[in-house]
């Protein structure tokens, strides 16, 4: 068992009162008019709200969903973009006594109707037109479901049903009450205590349904005081709210880290926008799943296949520079006089620039979970002096129970339990969880409850082991282990982690439990492979197309070859295989946070299975896709399987 000091340095006294509304009502307090609690970039230019602001317009939202008959306990589902006015929400709904329900922007209208029916809310807050439309197609079906409260005017002029409110209109409610009972909303944030329900969570569900996760204030709080002792941030950090709030890791950000240290959030002005936000920001803490990474990685990859030849030159001897300095750092051993110049000539030359493109000129702890991240990316980072660390955790312990610590990072793990965990690996090698953050169990579901907690402990369903440095080591969730033909576990995960580095692959799905060999099915990157066809003066008009041309093919061999590299025989990739699209959460081959349904995609694309364990040389498809707006498209083509030369 392995169990880090309980004491956590610093910051708030966490007591069984403790809520999350009475913590925002004291830094309200505290900050008042002089401080920003956040930004929005609207019409391009940054627009700052007070913390005064921030509590003024939670207080009015508040009221005025009491008095459009909001009880504590209702729940409350919000979807839209990262935006001001979802946080107001949220914390309205906590303020009222009401428990929050976030569903990710993009969730298609079956998952919409699903979660509001499931969770029996009450109230829906929509951004727009997009999301009312859905609320509107499922609202006779959900029976829970009284109102629906949209913030974006844009496209509403000719709505007029009955179950509709702008949150102008409800925060206008809101003031009214508050002329009559003026001492209500302070009573309201005095209710309640830490152990009270405060956020349900519907996790991303590989094999089946999302379970909807319930956390309380207690969870949320202790959680991101147990990760600010670990790397302390500050009041006048800035942080860029720009992943899904129905994502653990981003409410870990911006509420239970966000508002213990009262740092400014900022909000992108549209999701495409992010990238070119965040580098306008620089923020000083990021936190971003690993497929961000590895796209901030092919961004990198692809400014370099463009440049000169020259430019490709310094940046390759910088490259080398840096990940010569990173690895003596991983070693712990100490860096010559002479590697610490170079790397000072390196970081003012170009790394300092490149870091600046991507948003990280000021960032001091850069965290990325929600999956593994391959050890070819995490070497990439460090090498432009990037502070990556890898987190373990899940939805059920509000976010993280493990990290790695600065000047104690090794990529081939996930680092150390967070002050106040407690982790254990069971006789079967399962990695289990004790502490404060521990949820409280699946909404309207006492099996599954009573598999995920045991005596106090939280079972994963994650494969791993302590190594000697007392640092966590995360093999792979226990359904997805793969036995190789030598009998072998091996996790399919780290393959296609190395696959992605490549910035001509955007998705790997790798097979071979026991099975004579390993295959895999290659997702291109349109884009970075376009414009490599383009160079090479190779025609097409679709992705089927030029993902099937042969020296497309020939281009993922060499990528698959390079992976392959210091993997035992038996684990490396022998057939392969081009899908004719990418991988899409719509048609539920992913999840919502990018994770691959394994079970779902070999049963859709058996057929390519079979093929690759044949002595097939082409599978043939025939096959419609549905686009997100409800048009089709008939596919028919025949996919290439290609031998990968060992």
């Amino acid at each position: 068992m392995q169990q880090e000091d309980n004491a956590m340095a610093g910051g708030i006294e966490i007591t069984e009162d403790l809520t999350i509304p009475k913590l925002f009502w004291k830094k309200s307090q505290e900050f008042g008019a002089d401080r920003v609690a956040m930004r929005e970039k609207e019409f391009g230019v940054w627009r700052p709200i007070t913390w005064s602001q921030y509590l003024e317009n939670v207080k009015h939202l508040t009221l005025g969903l009491v008095k459009l008959g909001l009880k504590k306990g209702d729940k409350v589902s919000i979807i839209g973009d990262n935006r001001p006015e979802g946080l107001w929400a949220e914390m309205a709904v906590l303020c009222a006594g009401g428990v929050g329900v976030w569903l990710f922007q993009d969730c298609l209208i079956d998952e919409v109707r699903y979660i509001l029916d499931h969770s029996d809310s009450k109230f829906l807050f929509g951004e727009g037109q997009e999301e009312v439309d859905k609320a509107l197609s499922v609202i006779d079906e959900c029976p829970k479901l009284e109102k629906v409260i949209w913030d974006d005017p844009k496209g509403m002029r000719n709505y007029d049903q009955d179950s509709l409110r702008s949150l102008k209109q409800i925060q206008e409610l809101g003031r009214d009450l508050e002329k009559e009972q003026p001492n209500l909303f302070a009573e309201l944030i005095e209710q309640g205590t830490g152990s009270e329900v405060a956020l349900l969570f519907y996790t991303s569900g590989t094999t089946s349904l999302p379970k909807g996760a319930l956390l309380s204030h207690n969870n949320m709080l202790t959680m991101g005081k147990a990760l600010m002792a670990v790397d302390p941030c500050k009041e006048t950090d800035d942080y860029v709210s720009y992943l899904p709030f129905a994502w653990i890791g981003e409410q870990m950000m911006s509420i239970s880290c966000g508002l213990q240290v009262g740092y400014t959030i900022n909000f992108p002005e549209d999701p495409a926008t992010a990238q070119e936000n965040i580098r306008e920001i620089g923020p000083h803490v990021m936190f971003a799943p690993p497929r961000m990474y590895e796209q901030m990685t092919r961004t990198v990859q692809v400014k370099y296949l463009d440049a000169s030849w020259t430019k490709r030159k310094f940046f390759e001897l910088t490259n080398k520079i840096g990940y010569h300095v990173a690895d003596l750092k991983f070693e712990k051993k100490p860096i010559p006089v002479h590697w610490q110049i170079l790397q000072w000539l390196a970081r003012i030359t170009v790394q300092n620039k490149v870091r600046d493109h991507l948003g990280l000129s000021r960032v001091r702890n850069a965290y990325t979970g929600g999956a593994a991240m391959g050890p070819d990316h995490f070497r990439f980072f460090h090498a432009l002096g990037v502070n990556l660390k890898q987190i373990y955790g899940q939805t059920e312990v509000a976010g993280i129970s493990v990290v790695h610590r600065s000047g104690d990072i090794k990529f081939d793990t996930v680092g150390k339990p967070i002050p106040g965990t407690e982790i254990k690996i069971t006789e079967d090698g399962e990695i289990i969880t004790r502490s404060p953050s521990v949820f409280l169990g699946y909404y309207k579901n006492p099996e599954a409850t009573e598999k995920a907690l045991q005596d106090d402990w939280l079972y994963s369903d994650d494969k791993g082991f302590m190594d000697e440095d007392g640092h966590l080591v995360v093999f792979d969730r226990t359904k997805d282990v793969f036995t190789l033909k030598d009998g072998q576990p091996f996790s399919p995960q780290y393959l296609e982690t190395r696959l992605k580095f490549s910035p001509y692959i955007r998705d790997a799905w790798v097979l071979g439990h026991k099975r004579d060999y390993v295959a895999a099915v290659m997702c291109i990157d349109y884009n970075v492979v376009g414009n490599w066809a383009d160079e090479k003066k190779l025609n097409y008009t679709s992705y089927p197309e030029l993902s099937q041309k042969p020296e497309v093919y020939d281009l993922v061999e060499k990528q698959i070859r390079q992976a392959n590299k210091d993997l035992p025989e038996s684990a490396r990739v022998y057939k392969f295989t081009n899908l004719y699209k990418e991988l899409d959460a719509d048609d539920d081959e992913l999840t919502r946070t990018r994770k691959l349904r394994r079970s779902f995609v070999e049963k859709r694309y058996q057929s390519i299975v079979e093929a690759l364990y044949s002595d097939a040389d082409a599978v043939h498809i025939d096959t419609t896709i549905k686009y997100e707006d409800g048009r089709e498209a008939h596919i028919k083509t025949d996919l290439t399987i290609q031998k990968v030369a060992q």
